[in-house]
């Protein structure tokens, strides 16, 4: 059922009168591992970086008829594995956990939904197994809610060895994160600055005795300027350790990262980077920067009821378009990086849960994530770069599962648009959206751009009064949000008025 309904009357008319009328982190600079790494010319051949170089798991265990058995997992894990549903080994399972078991340190590429968290969970747990001992392995993540998955990953497939695991990331009390280090976990999952916290104003927390050093999205990591943090992080590890790099690309950031932190490494990948399924339909909608917000509107208002992800380019763009579709009446909520570490976990299970249908999200969720049956991916705004098309609209149409990816494009917006569809290699088809049946909606857009505009800054006036940061306040959109109740009766009165 569409949630708006499109008014022929007299708004039909107006709508046609006024379309003749108007046809996180500053930069650092890398320290000594990295900046020696650095000092290597960029030039060097990849065969060079790495000693071993596979695209295949060793003889008779990289194939489809593959079990966790005969990879040489433990029984617990394999019951691990079958009491979560995992059926068979993902590919890169099949080709990273052997080589984990032989003790090489490995370079796994492999896109976000391929398994990748329990390639390197699994090899980890198995040698915890063959001789316990606290702060075994430390894994670093670039983004909060991918530390916290990652940690509920690892408590799962070790529920029947009794894993302990602690996750350390900003926006949550530092003194109930050491009382759970003070505890000594198997496992430490954290993002780079807390983790840097910690081991410089912690009492008794260390990292010096792990035996497993887990680097995950390492690309995402560099991106975010993490040198520093990561350097801090290299010194405070064992030299004799088990490092694991996994990343979406081999990037000349990721390529020094590996010389400083791997030795001899196996590097096993898995799949196109640059390529999309095929059960994926994309669709492009070329819209008028003015009238975008109608446009996006239409598309929600006729594709309603499916899990959408709708992508943005900045967190005020993700808050306003949020506090937009929920005057509108859409179950939105937003996800970024201005928003509090409870506000964004709520934002997500609530969305996963099915209580939201529609997740406004900047790049901060476009990788790592797990957000199991996205049905659509709705570009707002164009990734700066074209490769992260292909990381957004990933996160739909997964495990053989049908989606849809329908992007945007304003007069704006052509160069880069011609860029992604270079690299896809295919030209995309058109979404349908009549623009006489659009503009309709432009009264009721309006209506709601300007009761959004005047909570954001409602929101900024309680922030500099009250001298609290404030983040994110009435953005989340929640059913117990005053000021979004009043901001929906406002609108729902608007849309009243509008149709007498």
């Amino acid at each position: 059922m569409k949630i708006l309904e499109v008014q022929a009357s007299k708004a039909a008319k107006k709508a046609k009168k006024k379309q003749a009328a108007a046809t996180d982190d500053t930069p650092v600079a890398a320290a000594e591992p990295l900046a020696e790494a650095e000092a290597e010319a960029d030039a060097e051949a990849e065969a060079e970086a790495t000693d071993t170089v596979v695209t295949d798991a060793p003889p008779g265990t990289c194939n489809s008829g593959a079990t966790f058995a005969s990879l040489g997992l433990s029984d617990a894990l394999c019951e691990a594995c079958a009491s979560m549903n995992f059926k068979a080994p993902s590919p890169i399972q099949r080709e990273a956990i052997p080589w984990a078991l032989q003790g090489r340190d490995i370079i796994g590429l492999a896109e976000t939904g391929s398994g990748k968290t329990a390639a390197f969970a699994l090899p980890v747990l198995h040698k915890l197994l063959e001789a316990p001992q606290p702060l075994f392995a430390l894994v670093v993540a670039p983004t909060r809610e991918l530390a916290f998955q990652i940690g509920e990953q690892f408590e799962a497939l070790g529920s029947t060895i009794g894993v302990k695991c602690a996750v350390a990331v900003g926006g949550v009390d530092m003194v109930a994160q050491s009382i759970m280090l003070a505890k000594r976990p198997h496992v430490v999952v954290g993002t780079p600055g807390r983790l840097v916290d910690h081991l410089q104003n912690t009492k008794g927390f260390s990292v010096r005795a792990v035996k497993f050093l887990i680097l995950d999205e390492a690309d995402k990591l560099l991106n975010m300027d993490f040198e520093k943090e990561l350097d801090i992080i290299l010194g405070a590890v064992p030299k004799e350790r088990n490092t694991f790099l996994f990343s979406a690309t081999m990037t000349s950031k990721v390529k020094k990262l590996q010389r400083a932190s791997l030795t001899n490494p196996v590097k096993v990948e898995v799949s196109n980077k640059y390529g999309t399924v095929k059960s994926l339909l994309q669709q492009y909608l070329f819209v008028p920067a003015k009238h975008k917000d109608c446009y996006l509107a239409y598309v929600c208002n006729e594709l309603a009821g499916h899990s959408t992800i709708i992508f943005v380019a900045t967190c005020a763009t993700a808050q306003r378009l949020a506090l937009l579709l929920r005057a509108l009446g859409f179950p939105a909520v937003p996800l970024h990086g201005q928003l509090s570490q409870a506000k964004r976990l709520g934002s997500l299970n609530k969305f996963k849960s099915g209580d939201r249908s529609l997740l406004i999200a900047t790049d901060v969720a476009s990788r790592g994530l797990d957000i199991p049956s996205v049905d659509l991916v709705l570009n707002y705004e164009l990734p700066a770069n074209s490769k992260d098309y292909i990381h957004r609209v990933g996160r739909t149409a997964r495990a053989g599962r049908a989606g849809r990816a329908v992007t945007l494009i304003t007069q704006y917006d052509v160069e880069i648009y011609q860029r992604i569809e270079h690299m896809l290699g295919q030209k995309l088809e058109a979404f349908p959206a009549p623009s006489e049946e659009v503009l309709l909606l432009m009264e009721r857009v309006g209506e709601a751009q300007r009761l959004a505009t005047m909570e954001m800054r409602s929101s900024e006036h309680k922030k500099h009064h009250t001298g609290k940061r404030a983040r994110g306040e009435g953005a989340e959109g929640g059913d117990d949000d005053p000021e979004m109740s009043r901001m929906m009766a406002q609108a729902q009165r608007a849309g009243k008025k509008q149709r007498r």
